[in-house]
């Protein structure tokens, strides 16, 4: 049987900015003590998956969750390997402002009344995330916003990366701890579309399984490793 690889794709901790409801892509901020918490539940949560390698981003907030991870579940010895991919979108002159002035005027550009109407045709696939995101780049008046398909492009570059670089050394599991956009650009158009349900929260966990070349998205945003780390820590 060909040898294949198991991706975790994590979102990081919650953060001073996601609790303040501030727009957080390219900009970053510390985990709050939630996002602590959480990071060190998902350890706990991840306890019988031996990660033999951990990715992450190049902004603290995924580096932050990563090692909190691998301390929880006693694997401080993995090695962490950052990669620019993986950041979040930039979301230009949106950046720290707050997350409905953004979302309601990308929802005004497209013709919508209110932002909820936006998010409620996008869970109901009538619109897709990329359209969003790339309405944010239309109204972005600083052109630094960057498009869905740049986003696209560079975190599935990363992925591949990660997924050819690993397959070397036979089957294993793999950490990757990105953000909520750019996992959504990651995996949407490699499968995650038909499971996608609902935006990815903190700490939500994504299934990849790559082999013989091709990847396989076997779960969107997955809270049960939480949930278990949780229960497990209660219990201690």
């Amino acid at each position: 049987m060909p040898n294949n690889i198991t991706i975790y794709v994590v979102r990081h901790g919650k953060t001073i900015m996601n609790t303040l409801n501030r727009v957080q892509g390219w900009c970053d901020s510390p985990l709050t003590q939630e996002g602590i918490d959480a990071a060190r539940f998902l350890g706990y949560g991840f306890s019988d998956i031996p990660f033999r390698t951990a990715y992450c981003s190049d902004l603290r907030r995924t580096l932050q969750t990563t090692r909190i991870i691998l301390g929880a579940k006693g694997q401080d010895d993995v090695p962490v390997i950052e990669l620019a991919g993986l950041k979040e979108a930039c979301f230009g002159s949106f950046e720290a402002d707050f997350n409905h002035v953004m979302w309601s005027n990308a929802a005004l550009y497209l013709h919508y009344v209110s932002m909820e109407e936006m998010v409620k045709d996008i869970l109901a696939k009538k619109i897709h995330y990329g359209d969003v995101l790339d309405a944010v780049k239309a109204i972005d008046k600083l052109g630094l916003a960057e498009s869905f398909s740049q986003v696209e492009a560079r975190t599935q570059e990363s992925l591949r990366e990660i997924a050819e670089n690993e397959i070397q050394f036979g089957e294993g599991n793999i950490l990757v701890i990105a953000h909520g956009m750019s996992i959504l650009a990651m995996l949407l158009g490699l499968g995650g579309d038909k499971i996608f349900t609902q935006p990815l929260d903190n700490a939500a966990v994504c299934k990849v399984i790559y082999q013989d070349g091709r990847f396989a998205v076997e779960s969107m945003g997955d809270m049960s490793y939480l949930e278990n780390g949780e229960l497990a820590a209660n219990n201690m």
